[in-house]
């Protein structure tokens, strides 16, 4: 783990008995504006980690690019915080008033604009894929155990992109939707096939998070954590299992139960 995600702070802390004066590991926030074409495009707030696949996982994201080739170049200058992009193609026309917009680290309100381009970029995933609830909960525990950003400073997500048995990346922010960028971008650079891929998060499944895993395109979404009805709504609509508050040997399944094997046989 880089040290420049995680930062040290002097602290006083009670413990229930007394004071004491001790050093806590804290995580890093940086903010960092993207531009693309020479023209601003947005700041974000992320974990200065793994920028040059958060950049591409968002532009993606935010329908300006569909594939990785049409990326000409990534320049970041992390220091001063930009990340240049240009790209083979010339920004949509559409793209301009959505300039020098900010972009929380927390949730899905601050992301102005994000209903207008997951009208082009959302999808129903068609993946076949499916999974035995022991293999979820296993994944789960797994990536938790690889999460040693979080077990540091207790305050990033993680995102991990899986096969059945095993990940295949993790990365790692203090924004939810970060993290999943992060993801996307992996992806997209190397061409990772997402057939048999699913992946597994810490996060609360809100719809910002559902969408995203809709524009990478998996059909099976783990987190730990709680989802939102309109959340649901879209996993429904874009035939994604979404399932939730998977935790030591428990999991509730919301939406498309079929991809479980395990349901599969006991409706056999």
């Amino acid at each position: 783990m880089s040290n420049e995600t995680i930062n040290h702070w002097r602290i006083i802390e009670y413990d229930g008995e007394g004071l004491s004066e001790r050093e806590e590991i804290v995580a890093t926030e940086l903010p960092i504006t993207v531009v693309v074409n020479g023209e601003e495009f947005a700041t974000m707030v992320c974990t200065p980690g793994d920028l040059h696949d958060l950049v591409i996982g968002f532009l993606a994201s935010e329908g300006i690019i569909l594939f990785y080739d049409e990326i000409k170049s990534i320049d970041i200058d992390e220091d001063a915080g930009f990340i240049y992009v240009d790209l083979h193609k010339s920004l949509p026309e559409d793209t301009t008033s959505h300039s020098k917009r900010f972009i929380g680290s927390c949730c899905g309100k601050s992301r102005q604009f994000y209903f207008k381009s997951d009208v082009k970029t959302a999808k129903t995933v068609l993946s076949r894929m499916m999974i035995t609830v022991d293999q979820s909960l296993s994944l789960m525990k797994e990536m938790q155990k690889q999460s040693e950003h979080f077990h540091l400073t207790g305050g990033v997500h993680n995102a991990a992109l899986c096969t059945l048995d095993e990940m295949v990346a993790i990365r790692t922010d203090i924004g939810r939707h970060n993290a999943l960028d992060k993801i996307y971008g992996h992806v997209l650079e190397n061409k990772i096939p997402l057939s048999d891929k699913l992946i597994v998060f810490s996060g609360r499944i809100s719809s910002e998070v559902l969408l995203k895993i809709s524009k990478i395109g998996v059909g099976i979404l783990i987190s730990k954590s709680a989802p939102t009805d309109l959340a649901l709504n879209l996993a429904h609509d874009l035939n994604i299992t979404a399932i939730g508050f998977a935790r030591g040997n428990k999991m509730n399944i919301y939406t498309h139960p079929e991809r479980l094997l395990d349901v599969s046989r006991t409706e056999a």
